[in-house]
């Protein structure tokens, strides 16, 4: 890294630390006061997710699904492209799926109140039955995430086919400003994030006091970190020798760029190293890895999948919500949606994960214990992004051959 940003890294570390020792230090106090301001904090950012999360996922999908691929030349690799993206993002849900049945992480949470239950949205039948929405605003209004997601994706495939260019662009410069209001909106929530943790840590802290144990996150952490494994290590290069390519010759050639990805936890910062890299050692076109690999740094997230669909799981079980094979399954689709969404920068998943809980009013203070081992998950996370989107590229770049 260079000396700005190994300067950049050492103060967000220092800003984590001192909230996690400030949250530690107020939740043991006993001092109501102290108690009161984390709680504050916690339920301020819990509002700011919630506030954020639906325009957030929304738009970004839009953008995503809207800009790339107008060239009618590239209309081949743009279905190609959407094809693996989609499946490989699926599979990456599934193997996260299938390793949380497997493994069945323990609960963390041993009490809680009572009480709880009956403020969150967990009917999904009834998410099922209302996926059709009689009025899109109020899909927003009401926080159906599988709906808002449906509606995104349709209307992003939509403005791409509009046929009359100053419409086309009138909606899509609407649609990019938009996102790039909330995408600044969301870098300022990223920049105080440490405000939040210390209210996530204090009100876990607390709960712990009062019943709250760790003991089963290991197996939670573990279900995250095999599913990224997997994920890179057989599904993907079993998935090349099908498309008959070498995926030994592969990764030695993306070790560089995989490094980067590993290391500055942003697919989007390793673009460029991505790009050389694919292009220089592996012979890919840059008529394709300048349209693919952008493409797939926006929408390809194997392990935000992964992360997104076992965290959500784990905590819902955690409050004492059923969780069944429907379920299961809705948030494989939910999730596999969702990861396209994510902007490849530091942390999207853990923000998205947040966004999706915030949304159905169930509580976070989980995810303060799961915040300060994050940035490992992260590191893993976004060096599988990083080789999906590479995996996607050269194979895109094959099908054209």
């Amino acid at each position: 890294m260079c000396e700005c940003c190994s300067h950049s890294f050492n103060k967000k570390f220092v800003f984590y630390i001192i909230a996690i020792t400030l949250g530690i230090i107020c939740g043991l106090s006993n001092i109501e006061i102290l108690e009161q301001i984390g709680k504050c904090c916690s339920e301020i950012f819990i509002k700011i997710f919630k506030c954020i999360s639906m325009p957030v996922i929304s738009l970004s999908v839009i953008v995503a699904l809207s800009t790339y691929g107008a060239e009618k030349s590239m209309n081949r690799i743009w279905k190609k492209t959407l094809k693996y993206t989609f499946g490989t993002t699926l599979v990456a849900a599934c193997v996260s799926a299938f390793l949380y049945i497997i493994i069945s992480p323990n609960n963390a949470v041993l009490s809680f109140d009572s009480g709880l239950e009956s403020s969150i949205t967990t009917d999904y039948s009834k998410y099922l039955l209302d996926i059709i929405p009689d009025n899109i605003f109020g899909a927003f209004v009401e926080h159906k995430v599988l709906t808002v997601l449906l509606i995104s994706v349709i209307i992003g495939i939509s403005a791409r086919s509009i046929e009359q260019s100053e419409a086309k662009k009138a909606v899509l410069s609407f649609f990019n400003g938009l996102h790039s209001i909330f995408f600044t909106i969301t870098k300022f929530i990223v920049r105080v994030l440490p405000i939040g943790l210390f209210g996530f840590i204090t009100v876990s802290v607390i709960d712990l006091k009062n019943g709250m144990s760790a003991h089963g996150m290991g197996k939670y952490f573990l279900v995250i970190i095999l599913s990224n494994l997997v994920q890179g290590i057989i599904i993907l290069p079993l998935w090349l020798m099908s498309k008959k390519i070498n995926p030994f010759l592969m990764f030695k050639s993306m070790f560089s760029a995989l490094s980067v990805a590993f290391f500055s936890k942003s697919s989007s910062g390793a673009l460029p190293v991505t790009m050389e890299a694919i292009e220089s050692k592996l012979g890919v076109k840059k008529e394709i890895s300048r349209f693919v690999l952008p493409l797939c740094t926006t929408i390809n997230m194997n392990g935000c999948a992964a992360f997104i669909f076992t965290t959500v799981i784990y905590i819902m079980q955690n409050y004492g919500i059923d969780i069944s094979y429907s379920t299961i399954f809705t948030w494989i689709i939910i999730a596999t949606i969702a990861a396209i969404g994510n902007a490849g920068i530091p942390m999207g998943c853990f923000f998205l994960s947040a966004s999706l809980l915030s949304s159905m009013n169930i509580p976070m203070p989980l995810l303060g214990m799961i915040l300060p081992v994050y940035s490992v998950l992260d590191m893993l996370e976004t060096s599988l992004n990083v080789w999906s989107d590479s995996c996607v590229t050269v194979a895109a770049n094959k099908s054209k051959d």
